[in-house]
């Protein structure tokens, strides 16, 4: 038997991404889909990077993926990001997402979080050497 995970009681990280889903973007239970919720932590990644590196990048991976409550129409969905580890060509990007039911009257929820891989690449999506870009990463 695991130990039980231990939620976190506020986000770590920089907002990258906040948005409220519409009811096309429910499931047939009225649960916003899971693949919907993925794609925003995916834009939101994706922006952390290329703010730090001012580089064109794609995904390469989604390390770990968790959901731990549903997303409802009508959420205050965001997304919180920060650096993992940053190797030659690729970074690693934890992303939380978090809710805040009830038209901002709610306490923050958190709904989700994953670990994404991001790579630079360069005008022919050829994988190229990340480069920080200092003055943005101080931010």
């Amino acid at each position: 038997m695991s130990a039980p995970e231990i939620q976190p009681t506020e986000p770590h990280g920089s907002i990258s991404l906040r948005i409220m889903p519409a009811p096309a973007d429910t499931n047939h239970l009225g649960n916003i889909f899971g693949g919907w919720v993925l794609s925003q932590m995916d834009v939101a990644g994706a922006l952390h990077v290329t703010n730090l590196t001012n580089q064109r990048v794609v995904t390469v991976a989604v390390e770990s993926m968790k959901f731990h409550k549903p997303v409802q129409v009508g959420d205050e969905v965001t997304c919180y990001t920060r650096t993992g580890r940053v190797g030659r060509t690729s970074m690693e990007v934890v992303i939380e997402t978090w809710v805040r039911k009830q038209y901002k009257k709610g306490p923050l929820l958190h709904v989700t979080s994953g670990t994404f891989v991001y790579v630079a690449i360069d005008e022919a999506g050829t994988p190229t050497p990340i480069k920080l870009d200092t003055e943005a990463a101080s931010r």
